[in-house]
């Protein structure tokens, strides 16, 4: 009876403090609800309908904390105490807004007086602000897609900053790529959700269009796969993206906004082929120009030309004659776009990706009208190919970023569990904003689920680039934790994500297997030793029992959000590392007795992610997400149980003494020019990765270095790894200098070009790995200094062995 009345106690503690921004002492209060009164919401008479649809959702929101629902008024002058909501250009604010006119999503919260006013510049501008309130009330953004259902309390009070707020987007266009949809989000769609269109349809694209709304996105690549239905293809669905104001657009092998797999029929179209079949190619894309003329919705047309899916051009003997025709090609498609439009080229958002082989036909000379945006590509693994040189950011159109957090393709898939390091997020696409990326930044998705927080990480920065410092990336999650769960657990379910994240950046549960993909490989005996194996696997038992300990502190309206945002991506990505290292100890056991105990626990961890998956599917949130989670993806080798017995193998020993130095445990360094050596907690495998500051790219003269000590025991030959991450400079030129003791520094290049040997290895891994043989003459204490070309070089650790 104790344990229940101190459960209780804890839990209304939990409830009165489940807002991260109560903490403000200089906060301004403005009361929404108490027992005793209700704030009413006031908007103009004309006010547009995407922004009265947002107003009833903050209704909606308020009731579902409070139980009480505020009345919406129109009303044509401030006058009466209540909430006002509307457009910096309607006649509520006309005469208040004038700093907001003209400008791009930017709005306006502040308490003026006994009201509250909420102003936008635009009608994206207008919902933004209202999401930012619902936010700031404790409503998260994955209410509806996570479950995470509002706590209930009686009084509901706002606080703001004494000032109010005043906010606009870093980038101009920020949205998702809905990709490699056919284990999730299709057949979710297709037999739960939508079953009457039995696909990707306007009843499923509502509810991402209203997410995305919350998440302050504009953006939409729709999904593409064989298994969707062109978007276009579908009654309702772009009638639902001008409904929700959602600029639609699409990927690197969609041009004109064509959803080839599904749109483009050899038997009545012929050849894909602009060498041999120019007539029927651009017919085919004026006839979606005429379509849109008559409609009236947003968009970004992506230029140049692929193949039908994600493969190259076809047609073109060689990379001269490719070049020709993509230039060629981009001119026709302007000229079209200009004489259906009826508008100059630069009033119509145009972009070009320069993804895997479009980005070499760039490097040699392709050139691309000034006014077209340059949205560069990462590697597919999170590290950005290429971003605009000094002479390429003066260009009108700007550039932006296409970033994977999910990804199908060599040399292997992750699209069942979303574990791309936050940190890594945050390095990357603030190093590309500061180099200029700021027109467009689009992330692959996946399936949306389970991607929830690295997506909403990213779209945050693409809001506000500021929002979190190169030492606040495990704040942010501690925010994230409070708004979705509650503050009390944040500092010790925070530690447990960045261990999560951690161990994945050495290796993600996709990988464990260590098998390939294109061509498909078996899995086969990791790299680990044993007591890699053991250590790691105690790893994840410690993650696993942390998060049950945890769960206890989840108030009942939340279990459901608990499953999918925390226990799932956790206890599977755990149980993935069990079944592949226990087999890996059952191999290289002499032990008959052990060896059978390490089969019996990885057969029974993939038996326990078959259970958590069938719960997700059909037991969390009664049902609502069957057909969403799946344990195999693509029927990859390493979703399978494991049937092969482990064949005994020598163990790898371990036995020798690694020293092992974490890039910010540094003596002492050398800066350059305005630049700084500085670390980034939640990056890399050390966690705290360190790099130059700013991160706008300069070459150096002056090489900038950094040094550490280490000390062994006795004289002779040692190796030393320098483990870096396998970032990327424009012209494949990074280069380190290694300096041992003062003696002659040796000069490492470390990119790798196309995707070779190396590069699989190193985006397996995570890490680009530089290896020097010394001998060592005396015991004690030595010096390793590290010297570097650019900016853009970033070390993780550091081992001597």
């Amino acid at each position: 009876m104790n344990k229940n009345i101190l459960a209780r106690f804890l839990l209304l503690l939990i409830f009165l403090s489940n807002n991260i921004y109560s903490q403000d002492k200089n906060a301004v209060n403005f009361s929404i609800a108490d027992s005793n009164q209700l704030a009413t919401i006031y908007i103009d008479k004309n006010t547009d309908e995407l922004v009265i649809w947002a107003v009833n959702e903050l209704a909606d929101d308020v009731k579902e904390i409070t139980g009480k629902r505020p009345e919406i008024v129109p009303i044509q002058t401030i006058s009466k105490k209540g909430i006002y909501i509307g457009q910096a250009s309607s006649d509520l604010f006309k005469s208040k807004s004038k700093d907001l006119s003209g400008q791009w999503e930017k709005f306006s919260i502040k308490k003026e007086k006994e009201n509250l006013l909420i102003v936008g510049s635009d009608v994206r501008g207008t919902v933004y602000a209202i999401f930012e309130i619902t936010e700031r009330l404790g409503i998260s953004p994955w209410k509806w897609w996570a479950d995470v259902h509002p706590i209930k309390k009686e009084k509901l009070t706002l606080q703001l900053p004494q000032k109010g707020i005043i906010s606009s987007p870093s980038v101009q266009y920020r949205g998702i790529f809905l990709n490699d949809e056919d284990w999730g989000l299709e057949p979710w769609a297709e037999k739960t959700f939508e079953p009457e269109v039995g696909n990707i349809g306007s009843k499923t694209y509502e509810k991402i269009f209203q997410l995305l709304l919350r998440l302050k996105a504009n953006t939409i690549w729709p999904a593409m796969h064989p298994s969707t239905k062109g978007f276009f293809t579908l009654p309702g669905n772009k009638e639902m993206a001008q409904k929700y104001h959602m600029v639609i657009g699409s990927s690197h092998a969609e041009p004109m906004l064509r959803n080839n797999v599904d749109e483009w029929k050899p038997k009545i179209h012929g050849d894909y082929n602009y060498f041999t079949n120019k007539t029927q190619v651009d017919k085919y894309w004026q006839d979606r120009l005429d379509e849109l003329k008559s409609a009236h919705n947003e968009t970004i047309m992506t230029l140049g030309m692929r193949g039908v899916h994600d493969s190259k051009m076809e047609g073109a003997k060689d990379l001269k004659e490719s070049i020709g025709m993509v230039e060629k090609i981009i001119l026709n498609q302007r000229e079209m776009l200009s004489n259906t439009f009826k508008k100059p080229l630069k009033e119509i958002p145009q972009a070009f990706v320069p993804y895997k082989e479009v980005l070499e036909l760039y490097d040699n000379g392709l050139k691309v009208p000034d006014d077209i945006t340059l949205v560069w590509p990462d590697d597919n693994y999170g590290y950005i190919r290429r971003l605009s040189n000094e002479e390429e950011q003066k260009r009108a159109g700007g550039s932006g970023v296409y970033y994977h957090i999910s990804y199908w393709g060599r040399p292997h898939d992750y699209l069942w569990l979303s574990t791309t390091q936050p940190g890594l997020i945050w390095y990357e696409m603030t190093k590309a904003y500061e180099n200029g990326a700021k027109k467009m930044w689009i992330v692959n998705v996946g399936d949306i689920k389970p991607a929830e927080y690295d997506t909403e990480l990213f779209l945050d920065l693409a809001w506000d680039i500021k929002s979190i410092k190169s030492d606040g990336i495990n704040q942010y999650l501690k925010h994230w934790i409070t708004r979705e769960f509650s503050p009390k657990i944040a500092n010790d379910l925070s530690a447990v994500f960045a261990e999560h994240y951690r161990l994945a950046f050495l290796r993600k549960p996709e990988y464990m297997g260590w098998s390939q993909t294109e061509p498909t490989t078996q899995i086969k005996l990791s790299n680990f030793s044993a007591e890699e194996c053991l250590e790691r696997i105690k790893a994840y038992d410690n993650l696993m029992q942390k998060i049950d300990s945890l769960s206890n502190f989840i108030a009942s309206e939340r279990k459901d959000a608990w499953f999918q945002l925390v226990v799932y991506p956790v206890k599977a990505a755990a149980y993935m590392n069990h079944k592949f290292l226990y087999w890996n100890l059952a191999s290289t056991t002499t032990d008959e007795n052990l060896r059978k105990k390490y089969e019996l626990l990885s057969a029974e961890a993939y038996q326990k992610i078959k259970e958590l998956t069938v719960f997700y599917n059909t037991k969390m949130s009664n049902g609502k997400w069957d057909n969403m989670m799946s344990m195999k993806p693509r029927n990859l080798p390493v979703f399978d149980s494991i049937k092969a017995p482990a064949k005994e193998v020598t163990a790898k020993s371990s036995s020798k003494a690694v020293i092992t130095i974490n890039a910010n445990d540094f003596v002492t360094n050398k800066t350059a020019k305005n630049y700084k050596w500085k670390t980034i907690n939640g990056l890399g495998y050390s966690n705290n990765s360190v790099t130059l500051f700013p991160f706008k790219h300069s070459y150096f003269n002056e090489k900038p270095s950094i040094s550490y000590e280490f000390e062994v025991e006795k004289a002779g030959d040692y190796e030393i790894e320098i483990h870096l991450l396998p970032t990327h400079a424009n012209n494949f030129d990074h280069q380190i200098e290694v300096q041992i003791d003062g003696s002659k520094a040796k000069s490492f290049s470390i990119n790798t070009k196309d995707r070779d040997k190396t590069w699989k290895e190193n985006v397996l891994r995570n890490s680009a790995i530089v290896k020097l043989p010394v001998s060592i003459a005396n015991r004690g204490k030595h010096t390793i200094t590290i010297a570097v070309n650019q900016t853009g070089i970033v070390l993780d650790y550091i081992t001597v062995k």
